[in-house]
């Protein structure tokens, strides 16, 4: 059966990278935009430019900061009856900067976990409220294939906290099985982002083409997406069952 259109479409983390092609090519497919980020003058940038080149589609914007969850609690529900509704909540809004567990930098791995971690939990809690009252909606959390196993280095914490939301998706799901509500978690390989700076390998696809494939899987309302599918997918597969010696060579940071 096809999935209905999801007309009202929430971002968080909209201001740059992922979530902010996302609203660019979402709006270029004629959806209604709710964006939010802390940084609100790069969405009312983004929210200018959207509405000129797509006069037919609405652009909603709103100061955001997911870390806060009084913050998330409030911005969800007013950007949700600014555009009569939400049919899908992409929680995308993360952070990546961590550092090797022990070697003094425990402020920026807790940074990371609490951006990651708890800030998606607040918005989740706060889609989910919304979606509990309409009947239906799809919620998308944006993981990473740094979930699939423990990440060395730099990459501990974020994997770690990328990990977490493929369980609190899971759990999600499990509890509005069957319902109209569908949760969908995908997992992004290397694609050319700030947050990847550093990490770009032969297999790292440009911004415009990472969120193409990125926009398809979550149009698709898989439960688990990879993006791009190959070689993503895959390669998931063999990260599950190389031994933990290969892998610290093939992701080392």
């Amino acid at each position: 059966m096809p999935h209905p259109t999801r007309q009202r479409i929430l971002i968080s983390g909209a201001s740059s990278g992922l979530g902010e092609g996302m609203a660019r090519r979402f709006a270029a497919m004629g959806r209604d935009l709710a964006l939010c980020a802390r940084r609100i003058e790069r969405l009312e940038s983004l929210q200018a430019e959207l509405r000129a080149a797509h006069p037919g589609i609405r652009v909603e914007v709103a100061a955001m900061d997911v870390d806060d969850p009084a913050s998330v609690a409030t911005v969800l529900p007013e950007l949700a009856d600014r555009l009569g509704g939400l049919d899908r909540v992409i929680v995308n809004a993360g952070i990546g900067k961590g550092a090797s567990v022990g070697t003094g930098r425990a402020a920026v791995n807790r940074a990371v976990l609490l951006t990651n971690v708890l800030g998606s939990h607040a918005q989740c809690e706060a889609a989910m409220e919304i979606f509990r009252r309409q009947g239906m909606g799809h919620l998308v959390l944006i993981s990473s294939v740094a979930s699939v196993r423990g990440m060395p280095g730099t990459r501990t914490a974020y994997g770690a906290s990328k990990a977490a939301l493929n369980s609190l998706a899971e759990g999600i799901r499990s509890d509005v099985y069957g319902s109209q509500i569908v949760v969908s978690t995908v997992l992004p390989g290397y694609i050319a982002t700030d947050i990847n700076e550093g990490r770009r390998g032969p297999l790292t696809v440009g911004l415009d083409k990472g969120v193409t494939a990125l926009v398809d899987v979550v149009e698709r309302e898989p439960v688990r997406g990879y993006v791009p599918e190959l070689p993503w997918r895959p390669i998931a597969r063999l990260l599950r069952v190389l031994p933990l010696s290969v892998v610290r060579r093939v992701t080392g940071s």
